[in-house]
């Protein structure tokens, strides 16, 4: 996020007006389309793909002035791609495998922007990604037998990842354009009505004078403010320039305050309302309604922050590190600004009540707006609007510049038959066996997860290892929580654990040390999914007394993984050593 902003005030004046207007304009459509009357599918996807093309290429500027020339040229060419989608929808539909040569046209230029767009923003890796599976597409004829398909040419793969409904204006583009965007810019309103302190300030009145009390805010923060982030990197980046100093005074140690930020912030990730972004695309791809998601989602991820939480409290006890009291009482602070939980609150109730979830986040930011003018210093007028506007459709940018990759990826994997290989794949080197399956899974995350954002990762890895998953009796909704949990690993995970890497700079720690450290403290990210895959009960698959058993078992059974995986058993067993007497 900072290095957009940092991006957005080097663009000259004209190109800071056309960012914001279209900006606004974002808001403004998509609450259109959530509140009164929905957009037609090519404008539903078309115009957000089409708006984040222009906005990456005005941001992420080419590093010569002359290439700038280049920027928009692809800029006009973006527009002419999408836009020839848009307003060819129905004809193009009507000829599917029989488009004309300008159709194919069109759709490598679409094709290879897409691959350009996720060079400047995701990196090199997503873009080998990207470019090796257009060659397995076009030559899949000479790959080994177990991967082998008929193969196409090159303007003929073009044409079917561009203009299909699993490729570029696929499952990713309508998760983005439906749910994210939205979710975003409200994460930025609610940011803007000053509802971040107080998810900061409540934590630390309530728990920040307890044994470990700085960490364990950090815990507390990190979940509440980590779901509508939607990414545990930009949170660590933000709630962890707060806590991370506040626990390196209380005592922690730097490497282990850098760890405890970015394995607290993944927890976000799981939890409702809003869970990042996994959350949607997960309703997407089953089918089943987001407010059920929601309700599966709770408890595992209570389960994660609570494990986090006693690991923090062993590690303060093992150190002995004491908070401080708060100036204010917590129930002073929630009796006061009780109010910035409404945003959360309104969503929450609206989408259980079965309203959309992109209808329940404009109600959201509608709600931190009216909050907005309860103090002064936060009031969102005209220019507060524009400015959320911006900060929200910045902070998504990262995960939009990978619209074009994925539906290359997904659009191949699909044409060629591999998801189905990839599952036989998987079983037969499992050998049926669960737990191998789910390591495998696991260790397919990481790799992906090094290269690309998780979002798209665990959208990726979703579509060829949930039929593996199915296949050995895993219900669809714990098969897609045991890879969307596994996706979040390359977050924390050694060699390539960004968010870690990101609270060791804040720490001013070893980088290795707070990687390995906050690895350790989110070890429940590992046990997780074995519980989905092991106990239907965890994911509300089975009688109210199954569920109820499970929780509770589960519940105990936290505690004494948390207590284990601390090792302060270690220093109790060899402080009882010590002080035993001579025979």
């Amino acid at each position: 996020m900072e290095g957009e902003i940092r991006m957005y005030e080097k663009l000259n004046k004209i190109e800071k007006i056309i960012f914001d207007v279209l900006s606004v304009f974002l808001v403004l459509f998509y609450s259109y389309s959530a509140v009164w009357k929905p957009a037609s599918t090519q404008y539903h996807r078309g115009i957000y793909v089409i708006i984040t093309y222009i906005l990456i290429f005005l941001v992420y500027k080419s590093k010569h002035k002359l290439l700038r020339i280049v920027d928009y040229l692809l800029i006009v060419l973006s527009i002419f791609s999408v836009g020839y989608w848009i307003l060819n929808f129905e004809v193009i539909n009507y000829r599917t495998g029989a488009e004309t040569p300008f159709d194919m046209f069109v759709a490598i230029i679409g094709v290879l922007i897409g691959i350009e767009l996720a060079r400047r923003v995701v990196g090199s890796v997503f873009v080998i990604m990207g470019t090796l599976l257009l060659i397995y597409g076009v030559y899949g004829e000479y790959a080994p037998d177990l991967f082998s398909h008929a193969g196409d040419t090159f303007q003929g793969v073009c044409t079917s990842i561009f203009y299909k409904s699993d490729g570029v204006f696929g499952i990713m583009a309508n998760v983005l354009a439906t749910y994210v965007i939205l979710f975003v810019l409200f994460g930025a309103f609610l940011e803007k009505c000053g509802a971040q302190k107080f998810f900061v300030d409540f934590p630390l009145a309530a728990v920040g004078h307890k044994t470990g009390g700085p960490g364990k805010v950090a815990v507390i923060a990190s979940g509440l403010f980590g779901s509508i982030s939607g990414s545990a990197i930009a949170n660590v980046v933000s709630t962890g320039a707060f806590t991370i100093p506040m626990m390196k005074k209380a005592g922690f140690r730097p490497h282990v305050a850098g760890g405890i930020e970015p394995a607290a912030s993944i927890s976000g990730m799981f939890m409702p309302p809003i869970m990042g972004a996994g959350g949607f695309i997960m309703a997407e791809l089953t089918g089943v309604p987001y407010s059920r998601i929601m309700l599966i989602a709770i408890f595992p991820a209570l389960m994660y922050v609570f494990s986090v939480y006693q690991m923090v409290h062993w590690e303060a006890k093992m150190h002995n590190i004491k908070g401080e009291k708060s100036e204010h009482p917590a129930m002073e602070i929630l009796k006061k600004e009780w109010y910035y939980t409404m945003p959360l609150i309104v969503i929450t109730i609206f989408m259980l009540l079965g309203y959309s979830p992109a209808y329940s986040a404009i109600l959201g930011i509608a709600t931190c707006i009216v909050i907005s003018w309860f103090r002064k210093d936060t009031r969102i007028d005209l220019k507060g609007f524009v400015e959320a506007s911006r900060t929200g459709t910045e902070n998504s940018l990262k995960i939009g510049a990978t619209v074009g990759v994925i539906g290359i990826i997904i659009g191949v994997l699909t044409f060629s038959g591999l998801v189905l290989t990839f599952a036989d794949i998987v079983i037969e080197l499992a050998g049926g066996s669960l737990v191998l399956t789910i390591f495998l899974i696991a260790l397919a995350s990481l790799v992906l997860g090094m290269g690309v954002p998780v979002t798209a990762a665990y959208l990726i890895t979703a579509v060829v290892a949930v039929p593996a998953l199915v296949h050995l009796g895993v219900n669809e909704i714990a098969s897609h929580m045991i890879v969307y949990w596994l996706s979040q690993d390359s977050n924390i995970t050694p060699p390539v654990c960004i968010a870690a890497f990101a609270g060791a700079t804040i720490a001013k720690a070893n980088m290795w040390r707070t990687a390995f450290t906050s690895f350790k403290f989110a070890k429940f990210l590992y046990l997780g999914p074995f519980l989905l895959g092991y106990v239907p009960a965890f994911s509300l698959d089975g009688s109210h007394m199954d569920i109820v058993k499970a929780f509770g078992l589960i519940l105990v059974g936290t505690y004494c993984y948390s207590w284990l995986m601390s090792g302060i058993w270690l220093k109790q067993l060899i402080g009882f050593f010590k002080k035993a007497p001579a025979s």
